[in-house]
């Protein structure tokens, strides 16, 4: 018989399901039989116990999960013979009225919108690119030296600069009161490494051991901390210790406590450039899929299934609940997040999967495996263990699914690049890198 589909508004229909009584309690029954042989109860033993007091304690949770069951394979049923593709999950409803010997139900669900894709070739792209030169990685060795630096007391008498270690106990107020975090003893920075506000190093700079300043200090008006943001306090300064930094030389030594095996500085370069070029091709990949995502937004016209939105609005509070919870936020599973702030996210990702989803299916581009398999060798090559990594991947299958969704974005983004107006843009590796930083 042919399923009857009502539409409603837009995207939301309505499907009448029947089911036949005598299929559901022969069903009830069956289960009930089975869960007497395994139930205990007290009085009784195992597997002994009559059918009226089974029926009795468990009929009403069997029922239900029949009848949920039942609702279930009939929903599928009339769904797949009436060729739609549902958003999200059904509301339904038992009629009133129904002929003798059934139920009558009105399932109310959304289907997928039609997707409307503008002309891909009339779509404007930057496609960026980048290079590892010779000044990254000598940017990249310094880096290196400094995260194994050494520090030995100065002599007394000379001066903190910068690229120094200090150790300070300090002290400030706000019109004459301590304020909270204001006080430390025994506190430690480096001097001209931005670790401190510009004015607070500029204070230190030039100081000797044993040596007291007291000088004013304003907060920006964007400060972390609320309480003293845009507020002058007064600071009271004792320098205890100076340290100067010793940098390794960048020789065999260094390139073997790096882990370089034949100890040379030229296979250390090597090294930390093929790192990079990973990190650049990383990061190249991401912008661009970024602008085609952007676009494919921009370019697409649909309805957007409310279930799917208000599903990710769901996920999306979920995901900020548990945020708070890491940050040790007490009761954060209570805390109140007004949903409509997670409305233009969740929009925007309902909107996109559907597009992408739609870009997928109409143009071959799913996930093969050979690219599942390249991609996971290229996520492993920069453990220590790659055949480990790469094992790691492939026994679980939600990690699967998340390097398969990968490469459909990558499809998809070469896709569109290969139909768009694109414009190929140079840019320089520092930018690259501090993009998103």
């Amino acid at each position: 018989m042919a399923v009857t589909v009502e539409t409603l508004e837009k995207l939301e229909r309505k499907i009448t399901l029947t089911l036949p009584v005598t299929a559901i309690q022969a069903e009830v029954d069956s289960r009930l039989k089975r869960l007497a042989r395994t139930v205990k109860m007290d009085g009784f033993r195992p597997g002994k116990v009559p059918m009226n007091v089974v029926a009795q304690r468990y009929g009403y949770s069997v029922q239900y999960e029949v009848m949920n069951d039942k609702l279930g394979e009939a929903f599928n049923a009339a769904a797949n013979e009436a060729k739609l593709r549902v958003a999200g999950m059904p509301s339904i409803a038992q009629k009133d009225s129904a002929p003798e010997g059934q139920m009558v139900f009105d399932a109310t669900f959304e289907v997928c919108p039609e997707v409307t894709l503008g002309d891909l070739s009339a779509v404007e792209l930057d496609r960026v690119s980048s290079a590892v030169t010779e000044e990254a990685i000598d940017k990249t060795v310094e880096i290196l030296r400094k995260q194994r630096r050494t520090f030995a007391q100065r002599a007394s008498g000379e001066a903190a600069a910068d690229g120094d270690r200090v150790t300070i106990d300090f002290e400030g107020k706000i019109d004459g009161e301590p304020f909270a975090g204001g006080k430390a003893e025994a506190f430690q920075f480096l001097l001209g490494e931005g670790q401190m506000l510009e004015a607070f190093e500029k204070a230190v700079r030039g100081m000797k051991s044993g040596e007291s300043k007291t000088f004013p200090l304003a907060f920006p008006e964007d400060y972390h901390g609320k309480d003293v943001a845009g507020k002058e306090a007064d600071f009271l300064v004792t320098l205890k210790k100076v340290e100067a930094q010793h940098l390794p030389e960048v020789n065999e030594a260094f390139a073997k406590s790096l882990g370089i095996k034949d100890g040379t500085v030229e296979a250390l370069r090597a090294d930390i450039k093929k790192n990079l070029e990973r990190e650049v091709k990383f990061r190249v990949l991401a912008r661009n899929k970024a602008a085609v995502m952007d676009a494919l937004v921009g370019a697409a016209e649909l309805d957007l299934p409310k279930a799917s939105v208000q599903a990710e609005v769901g996920r999306l509070l979920e995901g900020a609940r548990a945020e708070l919870q890491q940050r040790g936020i007490k009761d954060a599973a209570k805390a109140e997040i007004p949903e409509d702030i997670f409305l233009p996210q969740a929009e925007r990702r309902v909107r996109l999967g559907l597009v992408v989803g739609e870009l997928v299916r109409g143009n071959n581009l799913q996930a093969k495996p050979e690219q599942l398999q390249a991609h996971i060798e290229e996520l492993s090559q920069s453990y220590e263990k790659p055949a480990e990594v790469m094992r790691w991947y492939l026994s679980d299958r939600e990690r699967m699914a998340e390097v398969e969704a990968v490469v459909i974005e990558n499809n998809v983004t070469d896709f569109v690049l290969a139909k768009a107006k694109v414009t190929d843009k140079a840019l320089p590796f520092d930018e690259l890198m501090a993009a998103g930083n």
